[in-house]
């Protein structure tokens, strides 16, 4: 069941959560793995910042890291349910019966990273991950953005401490506007309780803090916070406490007040104005646990310069100055001014304020005056060069870093901050309905001046009959007492018209109001991230499909220019090929040129090959050693003997007789006769 107050979820969620898939997401935690270090040096992790390494104390007692990078591809989401409610935290009682509980499986905020439930989104978006809300959908302390050592209330609106000043924030920033809670002292003001006995008791600071404000110390330890002792009464920031009201304690109830200035609109020509709406922020798997991984807005150098006790500040419009002494002996909250203080740094940037705002703080329903007056503004200081280069750095290997946001990401503003000393503890009422309801203007209270009101008509409980008009009084309007004033409206039918009521206009709004708002602006961004990350997939798209055309550009040039390479190969090997048969029939002679350059078939009876075989011509020496087809000329007159000539019938067949050549044998025989002769007997 919805808690009441609570802002609908967006029209896109569709499922709701219960116990059983708390149960599934405990079992998908990732388990501890141990592995041997390798000796061989190896590069740092790249993923290193992010996600964040968890913390003992926020991690259910582990010592190990169940930190995992949510995966981006929609293939890798579509095993997780669609949630509109937020799984966490688990609700573990800090004793057997006790009213007050620790939360588990959830990202408490710590030094550097923030946590903001997020849920899947469905298919067809452009972005996995959207803001849900956690339960109760209302005003509340945000189980994220407190320190781990503040005990809880399933309400969210019961907040116990420890030991040492710890503190917290609730789940929605005022940003602008005029804004009104009560905080009900449980115990506080140096009381003990009876479940532990301290030395010191337990103590309450309340107040204002922004994002940059840390979660380890009490408010007003800084300037990013505004606070109100409980013991003394005094107010204090920069850690500079400072006379104000009365104190309180145990069973007293604070109403805080705060007015803002309407927030400033972002310079469209500028670029780089903080004012401007951007959020960086990650999507992890924390603890079984979808969750937007925030890297914390951190103190700038010029706030921290406000610390300096050795002198009075540059710009000290929040902090109202005093040169008196303390009645009690304590030492002034600044210094005397040091003559020999060197001046400040020529590169610190102006430290802008919120004109008009102001804080004050109620004691049941009597007001303690103004307490703090142009607070300093929320939006990020404007980068500096050295700022600048370092957002310029990309993702490495794939992997999503956090990068300092200089731009407003929408929850910038002045939270209530709640510190709590030892066991104190305190309820939060942010109404509509309050103990000590204030008075509807309280600027005209803190100032002094009369309330402004409003004239409504006041309706009658039935119409009065016309006979019986003459016998109603004429009575002044109710809140008049001067009967000149009252002027009787007639109309056309004779009758009175409704008297009317002066009633003082309400000018600021109950802090309830507050999370329905935020959560709207939340879901708004969200829509504008969708359609900025639908514009840059089409984008992307665009860009692919171009570069796609370049790409079968590309290609069919390059096919088109191999063949006009294969073509002029070819013509090449067919004009050194012609070349090279000119060359051979010009050295064997003119008979065989033409032979040569039109070789035929019946020319020659060997084979020709193509020229881009690169093989030799045949040889011309082997026309003039072929033998001769049978049939021809040639081969009848040949004097040249052949195989037939061995056998018995070689006379007939070769025509070589002794009757043909009896001279040749004549000469025979004289050769014989004379080499007979010269040898001796």
């Amino acid at each position: 069941m919805r808690a009441e107050g609570s802002s609908p979820p967006p029209p896109e969620t569709l499922l709701n959560t219960g116990a059983s898939s708390l149960v599934l997401n405990v079992a998908t935690i990732p388990a501890i793995v141990t592995t041997v270090p390798a000796r061989k040096r190896k590069r740092p992790a790249v993923a290193a910042s992010s996600p964040a390494p968890s913390d003992q104390a926020s991690n259910a007692g582990g010592t190990s890291n169940t930190t995992d990078l949510l995966g981006t591809s929609r293939a890798d989401l579509t095993s997780r349910p669609i949630l509109s409610i937020s799984r966490g935290p688990v609700f573990v009682p800090i004793s057997e019966g006790s009213e007050w509980f620790k939360t588990e499986m959830i990202g408490v905020n710590r030094v550097g990273f923030r946590y903001v439930p997020a849920g899947i989104n469905p298919p067809g978006y452009a972005t996995p991950c959207r803001t849900i809300e956690s339960n109760p959908t209302s005003f509340r302390i945000s189980w994220e953005d407190r320190s781990p050592f503040l005990k809880v209330k399933k309400d969210g609106l019961s907040i116990g401490g420890s030991k040492g000043f710890r503190s917290a924030r609730c789940n929605a920033p005022i940003r602008e506007g005029k804004w009104y809670m009560e905080v009900k002292i449980l115990n506080g003001g140096g009381d003990h309780s009876g479940e532990d006995s301290l030395r010191e008791g337990g103590h309450v600071r309340l107040g204002w803090g922004r994002r940059e404000a840390s979660l380890n110390g009490p408010v007003g330890l800084d300037g990013y916070s505004y606070g109100y002792r409980d013991k003394t009464g005094e107010k204090v920031t920069l850690s500079r406490p400072r006379p104000y009201g009365r104190p309180f304690g145990t069973g007293d109830v604070i109403g805080m007040y705060i007015s803002l200035p309407p927030r400033r609109q972002p310079n469209k020509k500028d670029p780089l104005d903080p004012a401007h709406l951007k959020r960086e922020r990650i999507p992890i798997d924390l603890k079984g646990q979808e969750v937007f991984e925030i890297l914390e807005y951190p103190q700038s150098k010029e706030m921290t310069a406000l610390m300096d006790y050795s002198g009075k500040t540059a710009n000290s419009a929040s902090v109202p100055s005093s040169s008196k002494k303390i009645a009690n002996g304590k030492l002034p909250e600044r210094g005397p001014t040091v003559a020999n203080v060197k001046p400040s740094a020529t590169n610190m940037r102006p430290l802008p304020v919120l004109s008009g705002s102001r804080i004050a703080f109620f004691v049941n329903g009597k007001s303690q005056g103004i307490a703090f007056e142009d607070l300093y503004d929320y939006l990020p200081l404007r980068q500096t060069d050295t700022q600048k280069a370092n957002s310029r750095k990309r993702t490495r290997e794939g992997v999503k870093e956090h990068r300092e946001n200089p731009f407003d990401d929408g929850t910038l503003g002045y939270y209530p901050f709640i510190s709590l000393f030892n066991d104190a503890s305190v309820h939060l009422n942010p109404g509509p309905d309050f103990d000590f309801p204030p008075p509807p203007d309280i600027d005209a209270l803190l100032d002094g001046r009369p309330a402004e009101i409003s004239i409504t008509s006041v309706d009658l409980p039935s119409p009065v009959p016309s006979a019986s008009l003459n016998d109603i009084d004429k009575k002044p309007p109710l809140g008049t007492s001067d009967p000149s004033h009252t002027a009787p409206i007639e109309t056309a039918n004779d009758a009175t018209a409704p008297p009317a009521e002066v009633k003082p206009q309400r000018t600021w709004l109950p802090a309830c109001e507050r999370y329905s708002q935020f959560m709207q602006e939340e879901w708004a961004f969200d829509a504008t991230e969708e359609e900025e990350a639908k514009a840059e997939l089409e984008k992307m798209a665009a860009a692919d499909k171009i570069e796609e055309d370049k790409r079968k550009q590309r290609e069919k040039k390059r096919q088109q220019a191999e063949a006009r390479r294969t073509a002029e190969n070819r013509r090449r090997a067919e004009e050194k090929a012609k070349k090279a048969a000119e060359a051979r029939a010009a050295r064997l002679g003119g008979s065989e040129l033409e032979l040569a350059i039109t070789p035929s078939a019946s020319a020659s009876p060997y084979p020709t090959f193509p020229p881009e075989r690169n093989q030799p011509s045949p040889s011309p020496l082997r026309h003039s050693t072929a033998f001769e087809l049978e049939g021809s000329i040639e081969y009848e007159n040949s004097p040249a003997p052949t195989y037939v000539s061995c056998d018995e019938r070689r006379g007939v067949q070769s025509g070589y007789t002794s009757e043909n050549h009896e001279n040749d044998m004549d000469v025979d025989h004289d050769i014989e006769a004379l080499i007979a002769s010269d040898t001796p007997s």
